[in-house]
């Protein structure tokens, strides 16, 4: 496999009247073609600023992205024009959003919200776009899907929404899809079926997927590489089974501690997390996770650990982490 995005030294800023809030630090990756791979976290520690700014997508002002090299197709994103940006959303890169009712328009009918990425990146017709519109709600799903197209999007369900955004999001072949916690406001039964419409196109068409998420076993069922982010830093990396298996950074065992399981005893254990999230303005030179860690030592409030290699494909951010055993009880 080639890579498909690399990804170094992103750094993201919102300057706002309480000062600046450092949102990316310094965020690094590589993608390769076909991957699957989840970005996990707590809300506010920079997943979906991250992917914005991977499609410049961030408003200026308040926000800018500062630092980093963004390189996809040959090309580094961030120094292309606007125009040449335009032409690489939707039609190279897709994303789904969060809410699809805040992100469809309520005034058009879905039929023509999904045949206008069509005639913009394809130059379809009017008729060859809807009919490729209603192919697309087809695989996505949709029951008569041409009888729906010139329906609104009140006149859908949550989950129907999302497989709208879906079809949208696959209109015009992305090589890369990004979907940004697109079950999160869904019943379980419907995440289960929006998940497994994700696994079945991106086998299918072989696409390259970021899942982003809070939700780790979804990630446990849907990704092969697993990045776990706090405080706009990446803390670790890994392959899922070896996240699951042998977690190295304390925050990720906190993470992974917070999933319902059942213990000896039969009972449902729960692991919390001490402490609060850190603010992300000023934030001090050290471990973002330093003053909620069991492990913190001075270095940890000194210095912030740059990501090395523990295993193979596995990368972890901590000073202390040949001390992981026992950090959380119970985990």
């Amino acid at each position: 496999m080639s890579s498909l995005l690399a990804v170094r030294n992103l750094t993201t800023r919102f300057h706002t009247h309480e000062g600046v809030v450092h949102a990316v630090s310094g965020v690094s990756f590589d993608l390769e073609k076909g991957e699957i791979l989840g970005i996990v976290g707590e809300s506010g520690c920079g997943k979906s600023v991250t992917m914005l700014s991977v499609l410049r997508l961030i408003p200026d002002p308040p926000g800018k992205i500062e630092a980093g090299e963004v390189c996809f197709g040959g090309r580094d994103l961030l120094r292309l024009t606007e125009p040449e940006m335009e032409r690489v959303r939707g039609a190279e890169i897709a994303m789904i959003f969060q809410d699809p009712m805040t992100s469809l328009n309520p005034t058009l009918p879905i039929g023509f919200q999904i045949a206008e990425a069509l005639r913009l990146h394809l130059g379809l017709g009017k008729r060859p776009a809807a009919d490729r519109a209603a192919e697309l709600l087809t695989v996505v799903g949709i029951p008569k899907a041409r009888d729906r197209l010139g329906d609104y999007p009140h006149q859908f369900s949550g989950g129907m929404r999302q497989r709208v955004m879906i079809a949208m999001a696959l209109s015009c072949h992305p090589q890369l899809l990004i979907a940004d916690e697109p079950t999160t406001a869904l019943d379980v039964t419907v995440q289960a079926q929006i998940i497994d419409l994700v696994q079945r196109l991106q086998a299918q068409l072989g696409m390259t997927v970021i899942w982003i998420t809070h939700d780790l076993g979804v990630v446990a069922r849907l990704v092969q590489r697993v990045m776990v982010m706090y405080a706009g830093h990446v803390v670790e990396d890994a392959p899922v089974e070896g996240l699951y298996a042998s977690p190295g950074h304390p925050y990720t065992v906190g993470l992974l501690g917070s999933l319902p399981r059942r213990t000896k005893g039969g009972r449902t254990g729960l692991t919390s997390i001490p402490g609060q999230p850190p603010g992300l303005v000023a934030p001090g030179p050290g471990c973002p996770f330093a003053p909620r860690c069991r492990l913190m030592t001075a270095r940890c409030l000194d210095e912030n650990p740059a990501l090395e290699s523990v295993a193979a494909g596995h990368q972890v951010a901590c000073w202390e982490r040949g001390r992981m055993e026992g950090v959380w009880d119970g985990v």
